[in-house]
């Protein structure tokens, strides 16, 4: 078995994030990682985050950093990945992409220890940048410029100390003294030496100052000063003439200012006044804001909550360290304080948010100061304070984030072409149900009714140079509305148009005149009012028409052509007639070229399912370019040029290209290159779009032509970073539609379907699945389907909270605290939080303030049941006495009394620390009542561990508790024990079942395979695997295969060998599974590993389904990062060599970006068997041209054809597939040839050439060797493309 792995939706959580000026100017952007994808992000004038690229380097980015040298214009990115390399990227805008300036290697690949890459430092100046590794290890590299201004890198200095744990660097501002870095140590060597634990006890935290001496070239320790046991965080104070450098040490309740030879500076970090008194308080992100007069900090520490730090020096040094509340936020995993006034916040569960500063908490009144802390016996008095709504931040955008996806199931609930996906995502009162469909979003802006069922809509302006349109026309069956578009949208009568008739097409015409085509004829409406009107000849009627600005082409009944043409005064002029041989079914113009005065090209479709180019030259009018014969009738003809681009914001090189569409009444698009010059017509591809005949309208996307194809739901065809995408829409079905823009929306489509008219825009373009959040309560665990009844059944737990009831009284208490001033300054305290009227009425919301903490043996949970459909909840259960939910599942057991019954897993008291431990475990049964909408207790049965697994088999219920697997049936009262088996090693954490088999993943053990024999009612396990793999999820593919990922990111096929399988069904006695010797400490017999694959994230759900009609199924896997992936398998053997070569010769040319060695990345636990990685093959469009060809001709291919084979595989998965932005003929600017003279004429050279580069070839050669020639002479054919 072979597979093809695709990621479908990328990794939305993010890891780290830095902003700085990376295209050069004064833009900001900020660099994200995801895990394994570096992406630049840029807030656009409205404030709406833009993703300009993204990619995937092939290791684990584990920090980031910026730096920029002294006088230079623009930021360089230094990257600390898993390689054992560190690598510096600069951002190159004008081909939107990043380049490798340096990469410098120091260490062995993989995440180690004492390899360094955990941590950056960098020197403010930009002269030096430390790498460090958790333990030991700490190297410098020196930043310099050479003559040529170009970026230089030193060798490694070495930063070293043994047994040393390194929790945070951070680089000192000391101006253009000799940098230096900072460091929190921990020494270990005598608690390694010391066996009864004293030493470890009495362990020191020290803050290290490490100087480079320029000079000498060497690094030294230059201070070492002990700091408090809880510093887990450095922030760089500015220095130099800026401020009064040191740092600032980030421990548990404090924040403290520290440099060398000066005092410790300490303040109290402010608590919540409804946490624990044994919760610390932790620092997780801090951003500087700096300007030239002024500076601050600001903190976030673990429960969201946002403090302002400031500094209070002078020449004697820092006076006071100030900590004043500033906002509530969702916590994150780090923040970026943008100069052009923006906090974008990276959520470390959640969706991420770009606020902006409203103010900057200026007011002089703070929480927690140095020259108010106060000692007392039991330490330092504590600081309290009340969370409020948002008042210096208010948040203007957001982007959608799945981390970290907990479940994921497929299905078709909602019964349309497509199945959705529904995943269950986030932590705490973040989390949510999401349902994924493949396709864009749509913001609906207006719906208006209109008097009758309209047939097609259109948009015109009064003047080629307005921005904006002036009119909507509305044609009916047998009348035509015209509405002007203003400040509102109102029917007019003034407007020139014939409003008794039905139109055919509405158009500026020339430069400002308006053009309606109507059944009986033309009329031009000149912009002084005057109307010229052309009648069609005798009885007939026009019945199809194509336009651009200056050419008109209208057919009469019977097949009969006629050409227009605007004239120098404006006038359309007939030009010329065509009979064709039968009735027209479409026409369409290509769009006009730069600096011409016409387009050459008329595209006829006719009802003999064939497409014809004609010519509009004046010196070869209405002749027949080509002829493409298609599989259906044409039912819509649409031409969509490319613009030349060299790089540029879609990130790839290529000429101007121009595309013929035709919807086909088969329900088919296709789509074909035209030839620029000669009109042929090369690589065609086609698309199955849905039940009816695709019709197609030209749209703006982004200031570019996009085409909006309407079958039986939309689809838009657009240009992203270089690849063109063909993506559903996620809305009801169109008849007719065209692009809108007016000052409220400038970028819109109008459209209309029954008798409605709708405006709506298409948001976040280049996404592959659109959402629908419903948010829930706690963590969501785990979730069944009803598919009869299309319901969802979810668990949801969370550790450390309180209840619901507990939460709304804590809350009403805490607001009455504060209004009645109880805790001494309450009121000013209320009055300085923006003690309104309104924000009495209006708490806190749960989602951005988190719910209040409990003790960590508390545990709150709950079972919902949830209808996707109407996205309501028909009933909630909240668990009592300290129980949570682990497992579920539906059974239906022997005993028909219930039909289907509901089975949950929970665990009461259940504690991690000091050692796992808890009261009791349960096993709910639920049944079902009101049609499935609400549940009812049956009973509850008491068992004697955690019950993390659940299955339905054979009309019983299978548990997995802690190490036993156990059968029960139904009782009264309680479930009835029927048969067990203890001989699992650790824990079971899945059970999936099939026929008599019974398949068990452990959780470091992978899986077990069991048989049931009914006569003896015995469970025997006959199979285990070999390899002890700590089980994420797992899946049952067929009889003898089980799916299975493991929590190092790994995905993995095991199968049972076939002789094995036939030697286990065939055993009538059992015999043989009973007295046979188990090997190697477990079963008998050892499944084997079929399939290997490092994905880099740890998978957490795998499912088998198919999310495109007529697709092949594949297994789809989700992350804990938020991404989606599949696993397609290969049907040829063709494929599978030709997918190979392509990923070894993409290994060779395109190694990945910070110096990961892919097959060792994808290796990277074990062997990477039977898998090809698309992800790596999908960057084959991205590669300069002259390198595809490379690789192409490697392959003896062009590389319209690796593009062709590309897009076929990935529209097996994906609704959206690349394409080729480039055709055939279009890999080479120019081509130079020298061919002997042989009698062949120089226009047959070029013609055969302009056909195809790699076919040219051996064309001339077929036609040369055919000729016998004699003669040395030569002719050099140049030709431009």
């Amino acid at each position: 078995m072979y597979l093809y792995n695709l990621t479908l939706q990328q990794a939305t959580g993010i890891v780290s994030a830095i902003n700085g000026n990376f295209s050069g100017g004064k833009i900001q952007e900020i660099v994200v990682a995801r895990g394994k994808i570096l992406s630049l992000l840029r807030p656009d004038d409205l404030g709406k985050l833009q993703t300009l690229h993204s990619v995937e380097i092939f290791g684990c980015i584990r920090s980031l950093a910026q730096f920029r040298l002294t006088g230079a214009q623009k930021d360089y990115i230094v990257v600390g990945s898993d390689s054992g390399r560190i690598v510096i990227l600069e951002y190159n805008k004008e081909k939107n992409v990043f380049d490798k300036v340096h990469q410098e290697t120091f260490g062995k690949s993989g995440c180690r220890r004492i390899v360094p890459g955990q941590y950056l430092a960098i020197d403010p100046k930009g002269r030096a940048v430390m790498i460090g590794a958790c333990e030991k290890q700490k190297l410098v590299y020196v930043l310099n410029r050479d003559t040529a201004a170009r970026l230089t890198i030193s060798s490694p200095l070495e930063a070293h100390k043994s047994h040393t744990i390194v929790y945070s660097i951070c680089g000192v501002d000391c101006g253009f003294d000799n940098p230096i870095f900072a460091a929190i140590e921990l020494d270990y060597s005598e608690a390694d030496q010391d066996s009864t634990g004293v030493a470890a006890g009495e362990a020191q935290k020290h803050l290290t100052f490490y100087e480079l001496d320029l000079g000498l070239n060497h690094v030294s320790r230059k201070w070492s000063e002990q700091v408090d046991n809880g510093a887990n965080m450095l922030v760089t104070v500015p220095g130099g003439g800026d401020g009064p450098s040191g740092v600032l040490v980030c421990a548990e309740n404090f924040v403290i200012y520290k440099n060398q030879g000066h005092p410790d500076v300490r303040a109290v970090i402010p608590r919540r006044a409804d946490l624990p008194e044994e919760r610390g308080v932790l620092i997780v992100s801090a951003a500087t804001h700096k300007q030239k007069s002024m500076f601050f900090f600001l903190l976030q520490t673990e429960y969201g909550d946002i403090f302002k730090v400031t500094l209070e020096h002078g020449n004697e040094g820092v006076s006071e360290l100030k900590i004043k509340y500033f906002d509530t936020i969702p916590v994150t995993s780090s923040m970026c304080v943008l100069k052009t006034g923006f906090l974008f916040a990276a959520s470390e569960f959640g969706n991420h948010a770009l606020y902006q500063f409203q103010a900057i908490g200026d007011d002089p009144d703070v929480e927690s100061s140095s020259s108010t802390l106060m000692e007392t016996e039991e330490g330092f008095q504590p600081v309290f304070f009340q969370p409020r709504g948002l008042k210096n931040l208010v948040r203007i955008d957001q982007a959608e984030s799945l981390m970290p996806i907990m479940d994921m199931k497929i299905a078709n609930l909602f019964e349309e072409e497509t199945p959705q996906i529904f995943s269950l995502c986030g932590r705490g009162p973040r989390s949510s149900l999401r349902i994924l469909r493949p396709g864009l979003a749509i913001s609906e802006m207006a719906v208006s009714q209109l008097p009758g069922i309209p047939s097609a809509v259109w948009t015109v302006k009064k003047n080629v140079n307005d921005a904006f349109d002036a009119y909507i026309v509305v044609s009916f069956a047998n009348a035509t509305l015209v509405l002007s578009i203003g400040e509102t949208v109102e029917e007019v009568s003034d407007s020139g148009f014939l409003d008794t008739t039905p139109s055919l097409a509405v158009s500026l015409i020339g430069d400002d005149s308006l053009m309606q085509v109507h059944p009986n004829g033309i009329r031009h409406i000149r912009e002084d009012g005057r109307i010229n009107e052309w009648r069609t000849p005798g009885k007939r009627t026009i019945v199809k028409v194509g336009s651009n600005g200056l050419q008109v082409v209208i057919a009469l009944s019977g097949g009969e052509l006629i050409y227009f043409e605007v004239d120098m005064t404006g006038q359309l002029m007939e030009v010329e007639k065509h009979e064709m041989s039968g009735d027209v079914a479409c026409l369409d113009i290509a769009p006009v070229p730069e600096g011409r005065q016409r387009s050459r090209f008329l595209a006829v479709g006719s009802y003999d399912n064939t497409i014809r180019l004609l010519s509009l030259d004046p010196d070869d009018c209405m002749q027949v370019l080509s002829v493409q014969s298609v599989s259906s009738p044409p039912e819509s003809l649409l031409f969509l040029e490319v613009k030349a681009s060299v790089g540029g914001e879609d990130g790839a090189d290529h000429p101007a290209n121009l595309f013929l569409n035709a919807g086909l009444q088969n329900g088919v698009l296709f789509r074909t290159v035209v030839d620029m010059v000669t009109g042929q017509l090369s690589d065609s591809r086609s698309r199955f779009l849905g039940l009816r005949a695709p019709k197609l309208f030209s749209v703006k996307v982004r200031g570019r032509p996009a085409m909006l194809c309407l079958s039986s739901r939309p689809w838009l065809g657009y240009i992203h970073q270089g690849h063109f995408l063909l993506t559903p829409l996620s809305y009801e079905t169109l008849e007719f539609a065209a692009s809108f823009s007016s000052d409220q929306c400038a970028e819109g489509v109008v459209a209309v379907a029954g008798d409605a008219l709708r405006v709506f825009t298409i948001e976040r373009l280049g996404e592959t699945f659109n959402e629908t959040a419903i948010p829930l309560r706690y963590t969501p665990r785990r979730f069944v389907l009803q598919p009869k009844r299309k319901l969802l059944v979810i668990i949801e737990s969370d550790q450390g909270s309180y209840t619901a009831e507990e939460r709304e009284a804590a809350r009403k208490e805490c607001f009455e605290a504060a209004v009645m001033g109880e805790n001494g300054n309450g009121n000013m305290n209320q009055m300085e939080n923006g003690g309104d009227d309104e924000d009495k009425e209006d708490p806190l919301s749960d989602e951005q303030y988190g719910y209040p903490k409990a003790e960590s043996n508390k545990w709150v949970s709950c079972i919902r049941v949830l209808d996707p459909r109407t996205a309501s909840t028909t009933c909630l259960l909240e668990l009592q006495d300290n129980e949570a939910a682990f497992s579920v599942c539906t059974v239906n057991f022997h005993d028909k009394e219930y039909g289907t019954l509901l089975a949950v897993g929970t665990a009461k008291g259940l504690q991690f620390w000091p050692k796992r431990s808890l009261t009791a475990g349960f096993i709910h049964i639920y049944r079902f009542l009101e049609d499935g909408r609400s549940l009812e207790l049956l009973h509850k049965t008491q068992v004697e561990g955690v019950p993390l697994a659940l299955c339905q088999f054979q009309g019983r219920l299978l548990a997995g508790i802690g190490s036993v697997l156990r059968l029960y049936d139904l009782g009264k009262r309680r479930l009835l024990r029927k048969c067990e088996n203890k001989l699992f090693p650790n824990t079971i954490i899945s059970i999936q079942t099939y026929r008599d088999r019974i398949y068990v993943g452990d959780i470091q053990e992978s899986f077990h395979f069991c048989k049931y024999r009914r006569d003896e009612n015995q469970l025997y396990i006959f199979a285990d695997d070999v390899v002890p793999r700590w089980l994420t999820a797992s899946y049952h593919i067929d009889f003898d295969t089980m799916a299975g990922a493991d929590k190092f990111g790994n995905v993995y096929f095991v199968r049972l060998p076939q002789d094995v399988s036939d030697e286990i069904e065939e055993d009538p006695t059992g015999g043989k599974i009973k007295w046979e010797q188990g090997r190697l400490n477990g079963a008998p017999n050892k499944v084997e590993e079929i399939v290997q694959f490092h994905v880099g994230d740890v998978v957490t759900s795998l499912q088998k389904a198919s999310l495109i009609p007529g697709g092949g199924e594949c297994v789809l896997y989700g992350t804990v990062m938020g991404s989606l992936g599949a696993l397609l398998p290969f049907t040829s053997r063709d494929d599978v060599d030709f997918f190979s070569h392509l990923e070894m010769h993409m290994r060779q040319e395109y190694p990945p970006l910070c110096g990961r060695d892919h097959m060792a990345y994808r290796s990277a636990y074990f062997p990477v068997k039977d898998v090809i990685d698309g992800d790596l093959c999908e960057q084959f469009p991205t590669l300069p041209l002259d390198l595809q060809r490379k690789i192409a001709d490697e392959l003896d291919r062009t590389p319209g054809e690796i593009l062709k084979k590309l897009e076929e595989i990935a529209s097996n998965v994906k609704v959206a597939p690349i394409t080729s932005p480039v055709s055939d003929n279009c890999h080479l600017n120019r081509i130079i040839l020298f061919y002997p003279d042989c009698g062949i004429p120089i226009a047959v050279k070029k013609a055969l050439a302009r056909q195809n580069p790699r076919q040219m070839r051996e064309k001339l050669d077929d036609v040369v060797e055919s000729r016998e020639h004699k003669n040395k002479n030569g002719s050099i054919i140049e030709i431009d493309l």
